[in-house]
Order: C-alpha cells, then structure tokens, then sequence
C-alpha cells in the first residue's frame, strides 16, 4: 500500500469499526440472551423441571427492566455514523426508556401470568417453545422504540411480531388457535410488505434511511420525486396501522385474541399495541414532520373510525356467547386504540408536538396497568370457566370479593370514571391535545364514544355483584396470578393518586 492511499484506508476502517455502548442496549440485549439460554436449556432439562424455564424467564424480564435505571441519568446514542451524532440507528432518551419500562414491565407481568397458564395447560403447551418465543417478541419490542432507522424500526417490529405469530397458534391441534395465528399471520406480513415498499420510496428520494436526516431530505427533495416521498410516507404509515389496530386494519384482532392462549392475548393488546404506537410515533413525528398535512388528517379520520368502530363492536357482546369477555377486551382494545390515535393527530396540528405526542404515551401507560389487570383477573375467571363468557362473572364477588372489587377498579379505570381517576385523567389529557390542536370535531366523537365505552364497561361491573344462581364455589388463586393482579392493582391505584406524576414521566424528550 502506497503511503498516500494509507491515511485513507486508515479513515475508512475508522469509519466502519465503532464502539458499542453496552450500557444502552443492555435491556433489550439480556432478554435475547435469555431467550437463548432457555431455548438451550429446553434441550437438558426434563419435564418436571420444564417449570424452572418460565421463572428464569421472569427473572431475566426482571433484570432486563432493571437495567433501564442505569440510563436514567441522560441521553445515549451508539450504532452513529461518524462525524454525525445525531444521525444513530440506536438512541436510548427519555422516550426510549419510557416505552421499554412500558414494554418490558408488561411482558413481565404476561411471564407471571403464562407460568399459571402453563402449568394448568398440564404439558399441552410447550414450555420450552413458549419461553423462547415470548422472550424473544420482548426483545424486539424493546428494540423497537430506540431504533432511529427506517431499517432497524422495520427488524425490530418483525423480531416482535414473527415470534407472537407463533405464540398464538402453540396450542398444538386447536383448530382456533391456528386459524387466529394464520389470519394473523396473512394480514400482518402483507402490512409490512407495504410498509417496506414505502420505506423503498422514501429511501429512493432520500439517499438516506436514518430518521433525522429523512426528515431533513425529504422536504428537499426533487419536484419529480414529490408524489413518489407522498406515496412512501404514506405506505411507510399502513404498517403500525396494523400494528396499532386502527380500523380498517382491526379485523384480525377479535379472533386472534379468543384464539390465542389468554396470557398471550394480553400482549399483543398491551406490548403489541406498544410497539406499534411507538414505531408510528417515530416516523411521524421524528421522520416526516414536513408532511404533517399528509399524516396530520389520514390519523385523525384513522382514530375516529377506530374509536367507533371498537366501542360498538364492544357494545354487540352478548353476555351468553362463548369467550365474550375475551371478545369485549378485545374490541375495547380497538377503542382503546382510537383515543391513543388522537394525540400523534393532533402533533400534525399543534405548535407543541411533543407534549401532544406525551399525551399518548401517557395514555399508553394507564392502559396497559389497568388492561393487563383485567387480561389477569379474565385468567382467573378462565381457569374454573374456560368458555370465559361476561355471564362467568355474575356473582364474581361472592366467590372472590378481592378480584371482583379490583376488576372493577380496573374497569372503571378504562371508562374513565372514580375512584378510577388516572382513566379520566388520562382521557382528559388526550381530550386537551385534539382540543389545543384545533380538532374540535375530533374531540366531539371522543366525547360520545367515551358515553357509549361506559355502557359495556358498566354494565360488565355490574355482573360482579349481582347474585350467582346456583352454588358459590372459591377456588384457590396461584401465586404467579396473585403477584400480577397485585402488581397491575398498585399501579393503578398508585396513579390514581397521583395522576400527574404520568404524564410528567411520559415528557418524551423526542427533540
């Protein structure tokens, strides 16, 4: 080699080789880690310990949102191009570690509740399998919400959703099951065969895929490439669509939820719905600010269809009808879905975008303790009642006052009403962000959906207390079960003392 050509191959090899900050991707880094140990570790142990998989599963959650605490003390970036610290394909800031806690907390909780539903399946779900999978959907989750990349965003949301196709269809020879993981399957690959379309698109007038310099180009760029940047921004967009569950990207939601085992159905509307809010933030508001008047609208007309299309399908539950609890909180989830819509909308419209956007995180917070609860009292009921129907839980608090009690607790929370206040302060701070950004027609359905979101929820709260017909039978509650609704009822009840202190957690921090 010439001594002139040196220095530049010496520039480029500094360029390619880069040191990885550790601390930052610790959290998503230690639960594949453990995934691949208790997939190892499947292989050596015999049946009867198959049980200690699913409690080194809870601890390696457990560690994994541990190791958010360190990051607290500012921001971390690795995986940069040189010379541009804000051009990174890895970025734990404050919105980062808020939605880890969110993702990697509720895969905790789910982990408590599968290590009952395992053990009563009685070896009809492989534990092995099962561990590995929802560890590795985690992984990817966490993942997700750092990714300041088109390219990473897209791996990190396959990562989190190829193992949660599986995890729906475990349950070997249940018809259910594999129809719901099929139709899952089939309407998630085609969304993110659009998205990745898009993401072509944008990247074809770009140059670029990561998120900061996209949002610089992009409104650059040549006026023969503007209808091909419109056309990627919004293909880009129909993949969290479908990850959100906005209407119409909704249909899969309901069966797969019945045909899901129940631990796993209250990830996907907790973690799933996450990853999807938090992959849509970020292409939004970070990537494609300059075409707000694209997304600004598409989202807001997304969240009002979404919000009435959830809340009906939850209001037509007959209480006789076999899995109709399971149902409810699956269209609830859908509802739910259509008010967590209206702030990202709102950011299109607002001077404020990031206090808009922390409205939604905050929301997401609220839901996922209170819906997880619920998700955990519905695994309760489920294990004396397996068709799991509303009519289940009449009488629910003659056989188990405590789970009755925070049940409603939990559900008055979703609807919004005391002593569930960070349900109606969650919905009076999305209600604030449609109303300052200038969509008072957006505010309006939220309104009459929230009335029409009451009626299901109160008239669910109502069955607990009613009389039972025929004997009351109590049934002893599994630990694993306790620790979770315990965990799920203090933090509710913990918010709903201080509801401000979630939305000053959920500040952003995005710009």
């Amino acid at each position: 080699m010439s001594p002139v050509a040196h220095p530049s191959a010496q520039a480029l090899a500094e360029s390619v080789v880069q040191s990885v900050d550790w601390t930052a991707i610790a959290p998503p880094t230690l639960a594949a880690v453990v995934a691949l140990v208790v997939l190892v570790a499947d292989l050596f142990v015999g049946e009867a310990r198959k049980p200690l998989l699913g409690w080194l599963s809870v601890a390696g959650l457990a560690a994994s949102t541990a190791l958010l605490l360190p990051l607290l003390d500012g921001d971390r970036a690795t995986f940069c191009l040189t010379g541009d610290t804000r051009a990174c394909s890895y970025t734990a800031d404050h919105f980062t570690l808020v939605v880890q806690f969110l993702v990697l907390g509720g895969a905790l909780l789910v982990a408590l509740l599968s290590v009952t539903a395992l053990k009563d399946a009685r070896g009809r779900l492989p534990e092995g399998e099962f561990w590995f999978l929802l560890l590795s959907s985690a992984a990817g989750a966490a993942l997700l919400p750092a990714s300041r990349d088109l390219a990473t965003l897209v791996v990190a949301l396959e990562v989190a959703s190829l193992p949660a196709f599986a995890l729906v269809g475990i349950r070997h020879g249940d018809r259910r099951s594999s129809e719901a993981a099929l139709k899952f399957f089939l309407s998630s690959v085609t969304a993110t065969a659009v998205s990745l379309l898009g993401i072509s698109f944008v990247y074809a007038t770009t140059g670029t895929l990561y998120l900061t310099q996209v949002a610089d180009r992009i409104q650059r760029v040549d006026g023969q490439l503007h209808t091909l940047a419109q056309t990627g921004v919004v293909l880009t967009l129909v993949g969290f669509a479908f990850k959100t569950a906005a209407v119409p990207f909704h249909f899969w939601v309901p069966d797969t939820y019945v045909g899901a085992p129940l631990p796993i159905a209250a990830y996907l509307s907790v973690v799933g719905k996450a990853v999807g809010f938090s992959g849509l933030i970020l292409v939004t508001v970070v990537a494609f600010p300059s075409y707000a008047d694209v997304w600004g609208p598409a989202l807001a007309a997304l969240a009002a269809l979404t919000m009435t299309v959830g809340n009906v399908g939850a209001l037509r539950q007959q209480a006789t009808r076999a899995y109709s609890a399971v149902r409810l909180l699956a269209w609830s989830s859908v509802g739910q879905a259509g008010y967590l819509l209206v702030p990202i909308a709102a950011a299109a419209y607002s001077d404020d975008a990031e206090h808009a956007v922390g409205s939604t995180v905050a929301y997401a917070l609220m839901y996922a303790a209170v819906n997880l609860g619920a998700f955990a009292v519905a695994a309760l009921v489920g294990r004396t009642s397996t068709a799991n129907r509303l009519a289940d839980y009449r009488g629910l608090y003659a056989r188990n006052p405590l789970a009755a009690l925070l049940l409603a607790f939990f559900l008055l929370c979703l609807a919004g009403l005391p002593p569930g206040v960070i349900g109606l302060f969650a919905k009076v701070t999305v209600f604030s962000a449609a109303v300052d950004a200038g969509l008072g027609w957006l505010a309006v359905v939220m309104a009459v959906n929230v009335v029409i979101a009451l009626y299901y929820y109160l008239q669910w709260t109502a069955l607990l207390f009613r009389a039972r017909e025929g004997e009351t039978e109590k049934h002893r509650v599994p630990a694993p079960l306790t620790a979770a609704i315990a965990l799920t009822a203090a933090v509710g009840i913990a918010l709903s003392g201080a509801p401000q202190l979630i939305l000053r957690f959920a500040d952003t921090g995005l710009f």
